[in-house]
């Protein structure tokens, strides 16, 4: 893989994405999160789009290109050769005519069709059309293509064009590469992103491998903290410092002191420490700290970035705009993580097939918008924790029993069928949840993106995919 630099090659096959991002603390904020204004650019991963010199081995391919290619320089030649000739051609034309005309003229006046003076106006009348058509007829080559002009169109065309067309395409295009559909194509992506470098693995590529003495030291002197506060404290000193794997091992001992009290928060900030270790790079360790953090909240912002961006590195630029949407358009103001999303995400779509134009309300503070999936929102979930736990099961499931009625009757988005089913998995109604799936699947049949994003809503919360 190579991380240190963006590039465009084919839609659905690209695995980079170009951007940068420096990671500071944002004070006051129980988040970990970038500047803002910034961005970071890691290592992507996923299929490449280009390939090597194998590619000219599809002789098929460049023999009816090449074919092509001599087809439309014989068109263009030939069209600038009549240019030299179409207006002489028009003025020869015109004095035959005008011949024929006084011919017919003399006919007439023979006859006694016509009188004497008569025949003189004609004759004078022709005679001034005839001296323009042979000014004409003599100023064509200056206004035709010269032979020097034509020779240096066609040098444009053989030195210039042919060689500029084949680097763009060997640039953007991908010459061998077989047909496929979107469902392999996607499948495939998939396979890339579930076998991509372990965090280790990826910090020895960036020549960052951890230091085994500090590891030694760290686990020595974290196993009898037990406070969380002083390790969250000690966490946000580390990160903000730079020092990534301190920062990592601080998280990991809270998690544990925590148990299942451990928060979405607090996975998030797991995922950003090994994010930020590694470069940018989102690794599998990354991966599951950020799916423990949506699974508690899935409205979590600086999660559903970074889910994002690690479906970005694995070319699924499809889920990527699923997961950066509802953030664009009503995110929390001021985030950078939402401005940074706000800056990408038409590029997203664009790179996904998606026709999409951020709206200009977007940039102003606001709720959940009408792209935005409906039900219990992340602010709902955080009023509902004041609550005594009989009312709130009762508002949580109220809210739920609205979105499943709203989808039964009026259909959704199919992130609004995700947080269903997720919303009734963590209320521990699987049977309904699965049912749930098993509808959508129905309803979104033929959309391998869209069936792949519920089946990683089922994976997660354990239902049958």
């Amino acid at each position: 893989m190579r991380h240190h630099r963006c590039r465009g090659e084919r839609r659905m096959r690209r695995a980079r994405h170009c951007g940068g991002m420096t990671l500071s603390w944002p004070a006051g904020n129980d988040y970990v999160g970038p500047r803002a204004g910034t961005g970071w650019a890691g290592p992507r991963s996923g299929p490449e789009g280009r390939v090597g010199m194998q590619a000219m081995a599809g002789w098929e391919f460049w023999t009816v290109a090449g074919g092509l290619a001599v087809a439309v320089v014989a068109i263009l030649a030939g069209a600038m050769r009549r240019v030299q000739t179409q207006a002489a051609d028009s003025a020869a034309s015109n004095l035959a005519v005008y011949r024929d005309q006084l011919a017919e003229i003399e006919r007439d006046l023979a006859r006694g069709t016509i009188d004497p003076d008569e025949a003189s106006r004609l004759r004078a009348e022709i005679g001034k059309r005839v001296i323009e058509a042979d000014r004409a007829r003599t100023a064509a080559p200056a206004v035709g293509m010269s032979g020097s002009a034509y020779r240096l169109g066609l040098g444009l065309i053989l030195g210039l064009g042919l060689p500029g067309t084949l680097a763009v395409y060997w640039g953007l295009g991908a010459p061998g590469y077989p047909d496929m559909e979107l469902g392999p194509r996607l499948a495939e992506l998939d396979a890339g992103m579930a076998g991509r470098p372990a965090q280790d693995a990826m910090l020895q590529t960036l020549g960052r491998a951890r230091d085994a003495g500090l590891d030694q030291r760290l686990q020595a002197e974290l196993q009898a903290a037990s406070d969380p506060e002083a390790l969250r404290s000690r966490y946000r000193v580390a990160f903000e410092a730079g020092r990534m794997q301190e920062a990592v091992r601080l998280q990991q001992r809270l998690l544990e002191v925590l148990g299942d009290a451990a928060g979405s928060n607090d996975q998030a900030n797991l995922a950003l420490a090994l994010v930020a270790e590694a470069n940018g790079y989102v690794s599998p360790e990354a991966e599951t700290a950020l799916r423990a953090s949506l699974k508690a909240d899935m409205g979590n912002e600086l999660s559903r970035y970074l889910v994002g961006e690690m479906f970005l590195q694995g070319g699924r630029f499809d889920q990527a705009f699923r997961f950066w949407r509802p953030i664009a358009e009503g995110g929390m103001p001021g985030s950078p993580w939402v401005k940074s999303i706000r800056e990408r995400i038409e590029e997203v779509a664009d790179l996904a097939g998606i026709r999409y134009a951020l709206p200009a309300t977007a940039a102003a503070p606001a709720g959940p918008t009408a792209a935005a999936p409906a039900g219990p929102t992340a602010a709902d979930m955080a009023a509902a924790g004041t609550m005594a736990p009989k009312d709130r099961q009762a508002m949580i499931e109220g809210m739920v029993a609205q979105l499943s009625d709203r989808l039964a009757t009026d259909g959704g988005s199919v992130e609004e069928w995700n947080q269903l089913i997720r919303s009734l998995a963590v209320l521990q109604r699987l049977q309904e949840a699965q049912k749930i799936y098993d509808e959508a699947k129905v309803k979104f049949a033929g959309r391998p993106s869209e069936l792949s994003f519920l089946r990683l809503a089922a994976v997660e919360t354990g239902l049958i995919p």
